[in-house]
């Protein structure tokens, strides 16, 4: 009668550590599972008719401007120049630019380049950026890149710096409404200027 009991026990253990076994692996599989579920993607999306109102809803929670409906409308035209930035398919963030022609050079001015505050320091910025800078390297056309940031905006001017802008000039009274008013010009220098004498030769 000992030993039946005893077998039972033994059996009866061995089915614990099956159970426990098959556990620890179905913990391992969800662990897995769950990494590639909350593993992050980052992709860049056309602006659209169709996604325009988001656009519009974004700008106005990222920045203390507010922009008109010519803005917009310039910005569907805008092509690889204007795009949203989705994390997990969600849209986060927007980058528009435009091209400007001064003394025959032309120029990338980055509009708007922002994310939503939860999702900053994530990688979303620099992959506008980016997005960017492959732009205008793949031109090969252009002199330069520049921008306006509000002087007390540290955290974005040390963000571009690191991507080789720098402050050129600053403009005092350049935002309507907003204090400070006044904005720093940031320039990457893509294109050596050239000189005069350089030019006559």
């Amino acid at each position: 009668m000992l030993t039946g009991r005893k077998f039972r026990f033994n059996f009866c253990l061995l089915k614990f550590s099956e159970v426990t076994e098959l556990q620890a692996k179905r913990d391992t599989t969800k662990y897995s599972i769950d990494k590639k579920m909350t593993r992050a993607t980052i992709e860049l999306g056309h602006v659209t008719p169709h996604n325009l109102q988001q656009l519009k809803r974004l700008n106005q929670v990222v920045f203390p401007v507010s922009y008109n409906d010519k803005f917009y409308k310039d910005i569907l035209e805008a092509g690889e120049l204007a795009k949203l930035a989705y994390y997990n398919d969600i849209v986060v963030g927007a980058v528009c630019c435009r091209i400007d022609v001064l003394d025959g050079s032309r120029r990338l001015y980055i509009m708007t380049l922002g994310c939503l505050a939860p999702y900053r320091k994530r990688g979303i910025g620099a992959k506008m950026l980016q997005h960017v800078l492959n732009f205008v390297e793949k031109d090969g056309d252009f002199h330069s890149i520049f921008l306006h940031v509000q002087v007390n905006n540290q955290s974005a001017i040390d963000f571009y710096k690191k991507f080789g802008f720098e402050i050129v000039e600053t403009k005092e009274q350049y935002y309507k409404r907003i204090e400070p008013a006044d904005a720093h010009v940031l320039m990457k220098l893509l294109r050596p200027q050239k000189n005069l004498n350089e030019s006559e030769n």
